[in-house]
């Protein structure tokens, strides 16, 4: 194992010097939440890909293609449906916005009121996906080194958090880059037909395994509807990748380059699938079907291609745990305490220091950091508190920002209606059908979408000038010039708002 060790020891290495590199280019509020907004397609794709593509989407995606098969590829295929639908229909849109947060989408198209309680839904959410990034390490860790749990979690925490707070977006998108870059010639290149040829081939897998693990809809099409609900919406609307999209130095580039990160999800999805079902050939009795990637890692790839392969678990693994640690500590920054201390409808004392800025971000990284390694030391059950994260995001968040981009006849009450019914309804519907069950989602988002619609309907329309501002940021017009810090929406009432800078 030692040229194996010394792979991935490089790797890391790698990973913090490129958090000091970032740290160099980072001096502004823009540089360092959204790379400068002025990524290029080639990175933009990329990183885009890196964030989605995350423990769970590798180590996961093999292990539900070693119990359902090829339908296993369902799960990280919908998300790469997601990616899609965003980077086709709305990434121009959120692009031209020159925002941080989706909570300050809601507060310009609704007039600065429905900001609080979306981004306090929005931080369990982007908190819970880190802590579920992080406990990821432990897995891979254990295979890498034979250490605890607990120290697996905090050194695997402890790099993430170090090179995120200190370049924030500029070295998160550099070591994404190089993370996708290792993913893709690990995973794709190396473990998939190593994967295959080991097992014999298609056809002695078609011979060994059931029919029903290359029945492309096996794995039951209520979880493929259920997935639709919560990963597929889900890509259209989490601060994870929001903040991404911010990143794009132009609508084309949004547009684009999403459409190409989501075309590589799709084939990504198909890759971990087939892994897994050869993995059922060469491993047919395992306890734990998310132990199949770490097992055929272990024992059927040579010296060194092991070692690069490993790289690429912890670099699907990283991604996802950066993004949506700079996606926490931004909302918990920007959406919550800074509105709980005034400071967004105060003025531009906050705007006109960068580099304060900067500084109070990098802050609250470290913090949330800090937090999330100690809440994925204590908590057991991954897959329920990931389930919970997207359940609130989904049945709480969707209506108000699809309604919001869609429907001009939304309202303010009604997105704060929604957020509130939604939320309470699917927390209620998980106490009683259990958090693992399908009908929260579909009946918490059913509830969100009637009250909004309701209680729009019933209350006056949005100010003109509140709709005339949302619709010139929209068009890319009466916004900061790209890589500008985006002046923060006021909490100033719909009628009192006449201009871009005020809503």
């Amino acid at each position: 194992m030692a040229v194996d060790y010394a792979v991935i020891v490089v790797y890391l290495a790698g990973m913090l010097a490129m958090g000091w590199w970032g740290m160099r280019r980072a001096k502004s509020k823009s540089e360092f939440l959204v790379a400068g907004r002025r990524l290029g397609p080639g990175m933009y794709s990329g990183t885009m890909a890196a964030i989605v593509l995350g423990g769970a989407s590798t180590i996961g995606g093999v292990g539900l293609g070693y119990q359902y098969g090829l339908s296993g590829a369902w799960m990280v295929f919908t998300i790469g449906l997601g990616l899609l639908a965003l980077s086709v229909f709305f990434s121009a849109r959120i692009a031209r916005l020159k925002v941080y947060t989706v909570s300050e989408m809601l507060d310009l198209r609704y007039g600065g009121r429905a900001g609080i309680i979306s981004g306090v839904v929005m931080w369990a959410y982007t908190l819970m996906l880190a802590v579920t990034s992080t406990i990821a390490y432990a897995t891979i860790f254990d295979v890498l080194f034979d250490v605890n749990r607990t120290v697996a979690i905090v050194l695997g925490g402890a790099i993430v958090v170090a090179y995120s707070t200190l370049g924030g977006m500029w070295s998160i998108t550099l070591t994404d880059m190089v993370q996708f870059v290792v993913k893709t010639i690990g995973v794709l290149l190396l473990l998939l037909p190593i994967a295959v040829v080991k097992a014999g081939g298609f056809s002695e897998m078609k011979a060994q395994l059931p029919t029903e693990y290359f029945d492309p809809l096996g794995i039951g099409g209520e979880t493929i509807f259920t997935y639709v609900l919560i990963y597929t919406f889900g890509m259209l609307i989490g601060q994870d990748i929001w903040q991404r999209v911010f990143t794009a130095r132009s609508d084309t580039t949004a547009r684009w380059g999403g459409t190409v990160a989501g075309t590589y999800c799709l084939v990504y999805a198909i890759a971990g699938a087939v892994i897994g079902t050869a993995a059922k050939v060469m491993y047919p009795n395992l306890a734990s079907a998310d132990a199949a990637f770490a097992t055929i890692v272990k024992d059927e790839l040579p010296v060194g291609v092991r070692g690069l392969v490993l790289a690429a678990a912890l670099a699907a693994v990283m991604s996802t745990s950066s993004g949506a640690l700079i996606a926490c500590a931004t909302v918990a920054n920007n959406d919550i305490w800074s509105r709980l201390r005034g400071v967004v409808g105060g003025g531009g004392a906050a705007r006109d220091e960068p580099h304060d800025e900067v500084k109070g971000n990098r802050a609250f990284i470290l913090i949330m950091g800090v937090a999330v390694i100690l809440i994925a030391i204590a908590l057991n059950d991954v897959v329920e508190a990931l389930t919970v994260a997207y359940n609130l995001l989904v049945g709480g968040l969707l209506v108000p920002i699809i309604g919001g981009l869609l429907w001009r006849r939304g309202t303010a009450a009604g997105a704060l209606s929604a957020v509130c019914v939604g939320g309470v309804a699917v927390v209620g519907l998980m106490w009683h059908y259990g958090i693992l069950a399908n009908q929260p989602i579909y009946y918490g988002l059913l509830a969100s979408l009637a009250v909004y619609v309701v209680v729009s309907l019933a209350t006056p329309p949005t100010d003109a000038a509140v709709l005339a501002a949302w619709r010139e940021r929209l068009a890319g017009r009466g916004a900061p010039e790209a890589g500008a810090d985006a002046p923060v929406p006021a909490h100033s009432s719909p009628s009192a708002t006449s201009s871009p800078s005020g809503v």
